[in-house]
C-alpha cells in the first residue's frame, strides 16, 4: 500500500499545470471533432481514414513494403484531396468550434433587450398558431451568434418590431415576400423574402418540402433557429443544429424558443416580470369592478 502511495505521489509530483491544460484543450477539440462529424459524410470519411491508418500500421509491422509504399502515396495525395472535396464541411466544423459557449462568453459583445426578444417570441407564437390553423406557409430565422449577412443580402432589408399582424401579412400567399424567409436579429425583423441554403442531408424524409429543407440548411450552416409552418399540413416545426422537431403545439414552441433564444437567467427574469404584470393587471381589473359596484 505504501508503494502505491509513493507511486502516486511521484506521479502527481511530475504533472504540471501546463500538462493538465494541454490534455484538456486536446480533449476539447477531439470531442468537438467527433460531435460535429457524427452524422454527416465527413464523419464517415474520417472513419475510413482511421481504418486506412490501422491497415498502414499493420503493413509496416508485417513488413509489407509494397503495400506500405502504396499507402504512403495514398496518404500524401489523400490529405490534399480531402481538403478540396470537404471544404464546406471543414468550414462548418471550424464555425461550430468557434460557436462554443467558451468563445461566445469571451468574445461576444452584442447588447440586446431581453424584453424585446421575449415579445418577439410571444408575437411569433401567436402568428404561427393562427397560420397553422389556416395552413399558411411560413419560415422565420432567428439569428444568434452567427451573422446571417449573406442571407439578408438575398432579401428585402427591413427594420421593424416583430408583431403577429405583420408576420401574417408578410406570409400571406398574395404578398410579394411570402415565398422567402424572415430573418430576426435581436428581436427585430431585419429582412424578409430571403433565400436560405438547402440542406445537404440525404437522409431527410421525402415528405419534407423546400421550406423545411431550407430551415434545416440554415441551421446546419449557422447556429440560427428556424421556425416553419407547413403549407400542406399546417404543422409547426423548428430546426436547430441541423435537427428538425416537428408537429409542435404553440405551448411547446414557446418553451423551445425561450430555451434557445434566452439564457436561463433571462428566461427566469422574463417569467417573473410577466407574473408581476399579470398580477398588476388583475389588481387593476378588480379595482375597476369595485368602483363599478
Amino acid at each position: 500500500m505504501q508503494a502505491i502511495l509513493r507511486f502516486f505521489e511521484a506521479f502527481f509530483g511530475m504533472v504540471r499545470i501546463s500538462d493538465v491544460l494541454d490534455i484538456a484543450i486536446l480533449s476539447f477539440f477531439i470531442y468537438k471533432l467527433i460531435w460535429a462529424t457524427r452524422k454527416n459524410s465527413f464523419g464517415r470519411v474520417l472513419k475510413g481514414v482511421g481504418v486506412l491508418l490501422v491497415m498502414m500500421a499493420l503493413a509496416s509491422v508485417l513488413k509489407l513494403y509494397a503495400v506500405s509504399y502504396l499507402f504512403n502515396i495514398v496518404i500524401d495525395w489523400g490529405v490534399f484531396a480531402l481538403i478540396v472535396i470537404f471544404q464546406p464541411e471543414i468550414r462548418r466544423l471550424l464555425e461550430r468550434v468557434g460557436d462554443s459557449r467558451l468563445f461566445v462568453a469571451l468574445f461576444s459583445s452584442r447588447n440586446r433587450n431581453v424584453n424585446v426578444v421575449d415579445r418577439a417570441i410571444r408575437e411569433t407564437v401567436n402568428a404561427y398558431e393562427k397560420m397553422s390553423k389556416d395552413k399558411v406557409g411560413a419560415l422565420m430565422v432567428f439569428e444568434r451568434q452567427n451573422h446571417l449577412d449573406d442571407v439578408i443580402k438575398t432579401g428585402t432589408t427591413l427594420d421593424a418590431a416583430v408583431s403577429s399582424e405583420l408576420l401574417k401579412n408578410l406570409f400571406w400567399d398574395k404578398a410579394p415576400l411570402h415565398d422567402g424567409a424572415v430573418v430576426v436579429r435581436n428581436g427585430r425583423i431585419i429582412a424578409a423574402g430571403c433565400v436560405l441554403p438547402l440542406s445537404g442531408n440525404e437522409n431527410l424524409s421525402r415528405d419534407l418540402g423546400m421550406r423545411h429543407r431550407a430551415g434545416i440548411g440554415v441551421s446546419e450552416h449557422s447556429d440560427a433557429v428556424a421556425v416553419i409552418v407547413s403549407e400542406e399540413t399546417g404543422s409547426i416545426s423548428v430546426a436547430v443544429g441541423g435537427m428538425l422537431k416537428r408537429h409542435l403545439a404553440p405551448e411547446t414552441l414557446t418553451r423551445l424558443l425561450e430555451n434557445e433564444l434566452l439564457s436561463k437567467d433571462e428566461a427566469e427574469n422574463v417569467n417573473v416580470l410577466s407574473l408581476i404584470s399579470s398580477l398588476l393587471s388583475r389588481g387593476k381589473k378588480g379595482d375597476e369592478q369595485d368602483e363599478e359596484n
